[in-house]
């Protein structure tokens, strides 16, 4: 029998539990993690360089340098697996008063993810720069941890209903919390990496950088997931302590 107290808390840490990887997958699913706002293009030359970088982003070969600049020129997005530009539908918008714009991405294959990364952007005679290499590396590997971590248990958690048993929930109430640091690690790792990609790639001038709605997203799944492991780690302390103490009184 459990205690209503101890039934409370893990339909509360179900709840947030189910919250926060909602939150996590759909920020790893969309590219708004970082957003720049260019400003309006004049000029027939502008024109062409700008449609010479859209070019280069969809179809060229993968370089860092390239879909940089064209991410900061074109009001780009870039998340964990996304890179989006946003182009007019139209060749001659340029030429046109009503322009509609439409979103265009290119998704990181697992490949492009692995790739090293160079202390002077597309420049591969600079060296690798390690820390901007494992921060990339770590952003894209620590979601996928934390999202296996709450499948984890989440399979525990359905035995243990089964089997109608608390023993699990304190393993379980750590699993969450491991999600937790490894979701926080992604958004700090990911800030980090962008920080160090913008000292050595400056951003063109009127060009401003934003963080954009999928990194606050991760960045709320974090908390939620350490109240889950909170509640799930007191209730399987609590009951445990109450157990022993029935225990004991029944022994006596």
């Amino acid at each position: 029998m459990v205690d209503n107290r101890y039934a409370t808390a893990l339909v509360i840490a179900c709840v947030l539990s189910i919250l926060a990887t909602v939150y996590l997958s759909v920020a790893v699913g969309t590219q708004h993690w970082y957003q720049y706002s260019s400003p309006t293009v004049r000029g027939e030359a502008n024109v062409s360089e700008l449609r010479s970088l859209y070019e280069e982003f969809m179809d060229g070969e993968f370089d860092e340098k390239t879909y940089s600049d064209t991410l900061f020129r074109l009001n780009g997005t870039v998340g964990l697996w996304w890179r989006c530009v946003l182009v007019p539908a139209s060749a001659n918008w340029h030429k046109e008063t009503d322009v509609k714009i439409v979103l265009e991405c290119r998704g990181f294959t697992l490949p492009q993810q692995l790739i090293p990364k160079y202390k002077e952007p597309g420049n591969h005679n600079s060296g690798e720069d390690m820390l901007r290499t494992y921060l990339w590396r770590c952003q894209f590997l620590l979601p996928l941890v934390s999202l296996g971590l709450v499948v984890l248990a989440g399979l525990t958690g359905f035995c243990a209903c089964l089997c109608r048993s608390l023993t699990p929930t304190l393993g379980i109430g750590v699993l969450h919390l491991l999600a937790g640091l490894c979701t926080l690690a992604t958004v700090c790792c990911y800030l980090a990496g962008m920080d160090l990609l913008h000292r050595v790639s400056m951003l063109p001038d009127k060009v401003d950088g934003s963080l954009g709605w999928s990194l606050y997203l991760a960045l709320i799944s974090s908390p939620l997931h350490m109240m889950a492991a909170a509640l799930l780690v007191w209730a399987a302390r609590s009951h445990s302590q109450n157990y022993y103490r029935m225990t004991a009184y029944r022994v006596a």
